[in-house]
């Protein structure tokens, strides 16, 4: 074998950055692979919560948002039209993930990573190490390698079936005048699904449409004509950049790992089912999964899923939960009314949706308030 290391992490996104520098945390060596160089694009709404920015503090990048200024409100349009606009509890940032990306990728370079560019085909557990393509060896490999993961592939999953399953479109467009403020805009038709507008604090904004696949073909022109639909005054000619990119949800998760093989992010379909949020669980599992391979290579599957379950296995029930009831359009306005009268239940529904937030008393309860008193709400 002419290349060994004790962890090899398979994609260099978010995940795999916060793997590698996780386990050089660890003490183990560690080797890095994207099948692209970087920095390059990656279509995503670049949203960053405060939550992300708490594991990236904890792993010492402290840059990551440098030079983008903060979005300290959220406006959350129901399908019916109920609107809400609060502060955040914490801001949130919009950055390109041509450069958040990259930024991760120099600080586990920094730490002390290998990078290379290599696109991995073949994923073999051979007694106490794992061989990639015939020539890498590693006690441990991490796959954080997105949504079509091959490492996934390798232990047996399929990609998630429908309506487990999004597809959205991205692009960039000239920001929407006002307050700076991440807009997401629900939709009554084909729901569920949303629109979103978030400024990058550069004259431009990340604009995308989304909906969960019901097991139709969702076609380019559709996915724009929805998008122009919910941010009247898009215009999809003028829009830049525009890319589409698959969803996989936590509503159908598989194994986080087995053996010596670990998967992270995308590539255990850590994607909010209420949001589409996925950076911070990207961040979170995989600084878990570089933690667990560097720290206990033959137990490495059994610690990360124990620490993945302690970590965010409760509020993964109960986003799961939330994205039951919504599938109900009248529970979304019931709770975006909800969340207008009451700051507290702001609060915890965005806690669900950016975080690692949970479902309360208080919140069923005043959304249930909120059904029993008014009828079903025009469809539009």
């Amino acid at each position: 074998m002419s290349d060994e290391f004790d962890v090899v992490v398979v994609g260099a996104g978010p995940a795999g950055s916060a793997a590698a520098l996780a386990a050089r945390r660890g003490g183990a060596r560690v080797l890095l692979l994207d099948r692209a160089d970087f920095p390059r694009d990656k279509a995503c709404g670049d949203g960053i919560a405060a939550h992300a920015l708490d594991v990236l503090d904890e792993l010492g990048v402290r840059d990551a948002v440098a030079g983008y200024p903060p979005l300290p409100a959220l406006r959350l349009v129901g399908p019916g039209g109920d609107t809400v606009a609060r502060t955040l509890p914490r801001p949130a940032y919009t950055v390109p993930r041509e450069v958040f990306d990259a930024r991760l990728v120099a600080a586990a370079v920094a730490a002390g990573a290998e990078l290379r560019r290599h696109a991995v085909r073949r994923v073999e557990q051979r007694g106490d190490r794992v061989v990639l393509d015939g020539e890498l060896a590693a006690r441990v490999v991490v796959g954080a390698d997105g949504a079509g993961s091959v490492v996934r592939r390798a232990l047996g999953h399929p990609v998630n079936p429908d309506r487990h399953l999004a597809l959205a479109m991205r692009g960039y467009a000239p920001a929407r005048p006002g307050p700076a403020e991440q807009l997401i805009v629900t939709a009554d038709a084909r729901w569920p699904a949303y629109a979103w507008s978030f400024p990058i604090g550069d004259g431009r904004a990340n604009i995308g449409y989304g909906e969960v696949l019901r097991g139709e073909p969702l076609t380019r022109e559709h996915l724009l004509d929805r998008l122009a639909a919910l941010l009247p005054g898009t215009d999809p000619a003028t829009v830049d950049g525009l890319r589409a990119h698959h969803l996989p949800l936590s509503t159908h998760r598989p194994s986080p790992g087995r053996g010596r093989v670990l998967l992270a992010g995308d590539a255990l379909s850590l994607i909010n089912p209420f949001t589409g949020e996925g950076i911070f669980y990207a961040l979170l599992s995989g600084a878990l999964a570089g933690a667990a391979a560097a720290g206990s290579p033959g137990r490495a599957a059994a610690r990360y899923t124990g620490s993945l379950r302690r970590r965010l296995g409760t509020h993964l029930r109960h986003s799961s939960m939330a994205a039951w009831l919504a599938r109900h359009r009248r529970v979304v306005d019931a709770a975006i009314r909800a969340a207008r009268r009451d700051d507290r239940v702001y609060r915890t529904v965005v806690e669900l949706g950016l975080g690692d937030g949970r479902l309360d008393a208080r919140t069923l309860g005043m959304i249930g308030i909120g059904l029993a008193g008014r009828d079903q709400p025009p469809r539009r």
